[in-house]
């Protein structure tokens, strides 16, 4: 409870809680806290069921979309060759190799 106590033009609040309202007020904590966790809880279910909702709207999208033939991309066959022309070979030459004679 609260009261105001006047000393000399001013007045000073006092607080006097018993043991009985400081454990009211522990367990109104506990409560909220506990809500809050609730109200959580209930936001990350309801995005989750969000979002599998719409991946799957997604997939059946893309499973329905006609599919037709991709072409080759050009940065596959290299920055400069054609479609003509054939791939680059590489030869290995044994330079570094030494044989022994007998």
């Amino acid at each position: 409870m609260t009261t105001a106590t006047p000393l000399g033009g001013t007045t000073f609040f006092s607080l006097n809680v018993t043991t009985r309202e400081q454990d009211f007020l522990y367990k109104s904590s506990g409560a909220i806290v506990a809500a809050v966790v609730v109200v959580v809880i209930i936001i990350f279910a309801v995005v989750l069921i969000l979002l599998k909702v719409y991946n799957r709207k997604m997939r059946t999208r893309r499973e329905l979309e006609p599919k037709g033939p991709k072409p080759a991309s050009p940065s596959a066959l290299g920055p400069n060759s054609n479609s003509s022309q054939h791939p680059a070979t590489v030869t290995f030459s044994p330079v570094d190799v030494h044989m022994e004679t007998r």
